[in-house]
């Protein structure tokens, strides 16, 4: 999860101001966290919330979920919600929109701590994202980042979280050198998803995983922290970068990080 915060937070001056290469500063005194965080926080705090028993229920799962992110999103009104999202967020019924953004995405990172097994981590990423983004697309970006998470932490190799994502997920015949330049932003899972993960596949440490993603350009922050969560789960994130990224939450949003590593410790 802090994987996909530090992600996001680095990302986020270079969101609406692209930069086409890998050397750039990692944190900058305008570097905060994004709306991708807050979602991050709002999911692990609903599962947090759920006692053991209560993770095998999906309607309880899905409520509870959504209840989260509605409280989360109108606690945090301004931090960069899509328009549709921000509707949601404010309407009284709060059904699913059909939506197929990487928001989905961004922030399923910690349903894989609480996942029993890899099925299970699928069915958990399914109900984080189907309370809104109940397009199939939507769908499928959030069970291929959370497999891929689940993979890494069971220590499997790039080679078998690769051919999981290309068996049941994306093609990723590519690579970034690839697609770089001319790469522009997209919001969608199918446009977004597979680029991330090829950061995570090309990248020699969590670090270099975050420079690849936000070298690509497009949607940066959102790209580093579904890239940033994978790369948590396969790498570790160094200690200074745990600090750092840390420091730029809020209490409440700390203080849920917090907590979810207490109950799962520091990869």
């Amino acid at each position: 999860m802090l994987g996909a915060i530090i992600g996001d937070v680095i990302g986020s001056v270079y969101e609406w101001n692209n930069i086409k290469r890998k050397d750039f500063s990692l944190f900058v005194d305008k570097s905060h966290f994004t709306d991708d965080s807050v979602m991050t926080v709002a999911i692990a705090d609903a599962l947090l919330s759920i006692s053991d028993k209560d993770l095998g229920e999906d309607n309880i799962v899905r409520e509870v979920i959504k209840e989260a992110l509605v409280d989360y999103g109108r606690r945090y009104p301004n931090a960069g919600y899509g328009s549709r999202f921000k509707e949601w967020i404010v309407s009284d019924e709060h059904l699913p929109y059909n939506s197929y953004g990487n928001g989905s995405a961004m922030r399923v990172s910690s349903v894989s701590y609480f996942a029993l097994d890899l099925n299970d981590a699928l069915r958990l990423a399914r109900l984080s994202a189907e309370v809104t983004h109940n397009h199939l697309e939507g769908i499928r970006g959030a069970e291929a980042v959370a497999g891929c998470i689940y993979l890494a932490r069971s220590g499997k190799s790039k080679e078998f979280i690769k051919s999981f994502v290309e068996k049941g997920y994306y093609r990723l015949d590519f690579s970034l050198d690839d697609i770089r330049p001319s790469y522009s932003f997209d919001v969608t899972c199918q446009g977004s998803v597979p680029v991330a993960i090829r950061a995570f596949l090309e990248g020699d440490s969590f670090e270099e995983v975050i420079r690849l993603a936000i070298s690509v350009g497009g949607d940066s922050d959102t790209i580093a922290a579904i890239a940033g969560s994978i790369g948590e789960a396969f790498f570790c994130v160094p200690l200074a970068l745990q600090i750092e990224g840390i420091s730029r939450l809020d209490e409440r949003l700390s203080y849920v990080v917090e907590r979810f590593y207490k109950r799962f410790g520091f990869n």
